[in-house]
């Protein structure tokens, strides 16, 4: 499905990605995790392209130069060059860290815009299903997102993002800041998606633990190097993994 090869991403003088490898095959949830600033956000960036646009609007506005290096492949295709617009296209769809929904428009509205991309058809099947998933969603599509609580918020920029057919989705950090609850519902959602949908889901969070039970493999960042990678069986059996990242 993807499989990136030595990213790297620097930030002037600042190196944010370190040869950084990583893959996601058909089917498979795969989760990214590290403390603040490991790099995590850069990646989702780099993987969706939108570090392309990142990088264009600081180059316009003589702002911080940024390089990118590395192959990304995505359905046997190298894309590192494509443009975000046309990686969300092609099934690359980024829901990014702290929800960024419209807040001044409604749920309903919300999800429309996210199914741009897609035919009636498809949107309003897409839509009864993300009704289906989040029903909360269904009794609030009238509300305006600034008024959702931050647990409505993340369902529903999930739902906005798959509104958009995603091949593969990338969900950064989308337990940020919500409790233990709501944290296990959209986990148990998002294993329900990858399931029912078809979908490729990488996932990326600072802590472990809510995420490990859905994950088929995982990787760990530190100051923007790969450091560990494996399946949950394996990261469980390192006790300073355990540690730093499940809470055990």
């Amino acid at each position: 499905m993807l499989e990136a090869a030595d990213l790297m991403v620097f930030y002037e003088n600042m190196l944010a990605l370190n040869n950084v490898s990583i893959r996601c095959g058909k089917n498979q949830i795969v989760g990214v995790f590290g403390a603040n600033s490991a790099g995590k956000s850069t990646l989702m960036y780099a993987l969706s392209g939108i570090m392309l646009d990142i990088r264009k609007k600081e180059a316009m506005a003589g702002g911080e130069r940024i390089t990118l290096t590395g192959s990304i492949r995505y359905l046997g295709r190298e894309i590192s060059t494509i443009k975000p617009s046309r990686r969300a296209k092609m099934g690359i769809v980024l829901c990014p860290e702290r929800r960024r929904i419209f807040k001044e428009s409604t749920v309903l509205e919300n999800l429309k815009i996210g199914g741009y991309l897609a035919s009636a058809a498809q949107a309003a099947e897409t839509l009864a299903y993300v009704f289906k998933m989040f029903p909360a969603l269904s009794k609030l599509k009238n509300r305006l997102g600034g008024f959702l609580s931050g647990g409505e918020q993340q369902m529903l920029a999930i739902g906005r993002a798959l509104m958009a057919q995603p091949k593969l989705l990338l969900l950064d950090e989308p337990l940020l800041g919500l409790s233990p609850l709501m944290q296990a519902t959209l986990m148990r959602a998002t294993r329900e998606i990858r399931n029912e949908r078809k979908i490729s889901i990488i996932i990326t969070e600072q802590y472990a633990r809510p995420v490990l039970p859905i994950v088929d493999h995982a990787f760990i960042l530190e100051n923007g190097s790969a450091v560990m990678e494996g399946s949950r069986e394996e990261l469980m059996d390192n006790p300073d993994i355990r540690a730093a990242y499940f809470g055990v």
